[in-house]
């Protein structure tokens, strides 16, 4: 017993470390606005700003998606963390845009180090037979740290002092003792070898995982292209149609639409992974068609249910796209596959919002969201049905 609380210990306080780096990935998103008002710049480097993250994380997928494995959990954590802190600097530090580039490169890079090494190691921590305790730890820290970025700087924002700089400086003070807890877990790796034999991975996909890659693939670059246009555009849209000025109400807005994956995310294990797909795509698409009803009528009501209910849509569709994927995998490909998973699913966080701020420009930011919400309605329709035609074996 006294083994299995130690155990538990570890596990939890590996996951409080992700939350830490996670929550820094999205810290500046009710942010924006003020960063517009004091660099003068446009909807459409707003969305820029926020994709370069993306960017950093798909580098490193490809690059050192396996780096853990080689050297061990800690050192690539500890390299997370360090990126994590340098981003802060970088933000605290902002006299112009391309502080804002690198802080969110870096945010990145630090994000892409920590999504499969950090879920790994949650999971290697637990006692034996926690498995399914241990991957809702992972998730939890994962999109719940995602969640509490911008429910963190938007009340400091708008009810503290120095709303640019003071969750910055508080996330740099969280990321050194993050250090020093993850400094003092034990390491889960047994056999490590050189960083120089790390290669770099390219995207895999064996021909018996095709037929699921396709549809679970759509699926998810819709739910992360849902979250990009969250959080990014959202706080100037309730800024400027629906007059909600509060930085606090923004970050809560976004914030739910995360909460509300890590919940659609525990459903998977009640629906099982052959209904959770579709079902995610049907929540996707209602989360959508809410969303549209936001931009058309202006109401903050809708904006916040179309968060909820595309939320746990994301969060069913994701992690059903996971295992479906995963368990159509031959185990010596498994691990490239779930990169090239994350790859599509981090590039729906860059390209379509990126589109959105180009689109804002001639068309304003209500007709640039309808253009959006149109092509992921069509996309997450076409594979919801092509999964009700053919369902994942349950097996999956």
């Amino acid at each position: 017993m006294d083994g299995d609380r130690r155990g538990w210990l570890l596990c939890l306080l590996s996951g409080a470390v992700f939350a830490v780096c996670m929550a820094g990935t999205t810290l500046p998103t009710p942010l924006y606005g003020l960063y517009q008002e004091k660099f003068g710049f446009s909807e459409l480097i707003v969305t820029v700003v926020y994709a370069v993250y993306a960017f950093g994380v798909i580098g490193v997928l490809l690059l050192a998606g396996d780096a853990s494995d080689a050297v061990g959990r800690r050192p690539v954590l500890l390299a997370g963390l360090g990126f994590s802190a340098l981003s802060a600097v970088c933000f605290l530090c902002a006299t112009g845009l391309g502080w804002l580039y690198a802080g969110r490169l870096l945010s990145g890079l630090s994000a892409g180090l920590f999504t499969g090494a950090a879920t790994a190691y949650v999971m290697e921590l637990a006692p034996r037979g926690g498995t399914s305790r241990a991957t809702f730890v992972a998730t939890a820290a994962n999109m719940g740290g995602l969640g509490c970025g911008p429910l963190l700087a938007g009340i400091l924002g708008q009810y503290a002092p120095w709303p640019l700089y003071l969750s910055f400086a508080v996330h740099l003070a969280l990321v050194a003792a993050s250090a020093v807890v993850l400094a003092r877990l034990p390491e889960t790796v047994r056999e490590r070898r050189p960083l120089s034999t790390v290669r770099p991975q390219k995207p895999a996909l064996p021909a018996q995982v095709r037929p699921v890659f396709g549809p679970a693939a759509a699926a998810s670059f819709v739910g992360f292209a849902l979250f990009g246009v969250f959080t990014s555009v959202s706080p100037a849209f309730l800024a400027q149609s629906l007059d909600v000025h509060n930085r606090a109400v923004s970050g809560l807005v976004v914030a739910l639409a995360f909460f509300a994956s890590t919940a659609g995310q525990l459903l998977v294990g009640r629906f099982g992974v052959g209904r959770s797909l579709p079902l995610g795509c049907v929540g996707l698409l209602a989360g959508l068609a809410l969303l549209a009803g936001a931009l058309y009528w202006d109401l903050l009501a809708l904006v916040v249910l179309s968060a909820v209910v595309g939320g746990c849509g994301q969060g069913l569709a994701f992690r059903g796209a996971l295992s479906a994927v995963a368990g159509a995998s031959p185990a010596d490909r498994r691990a490239a596959v779930i990169s090239t998973l994350f790859v599509v699913a981090y590039a729906g966080i860059s390209v379509p919002v990126i589109g959105v701020g180009v689109l804002a420009g001639p068309m304003g930011l209500e007709g640039a969201g309808l253009v959006f919400i149109a092509c992921m309605a069509v996309l997450v329709s076409t594979a919801g049905v092509y999964l009700l035609r053919r369902p994942v074996a349950a097996g999956n």
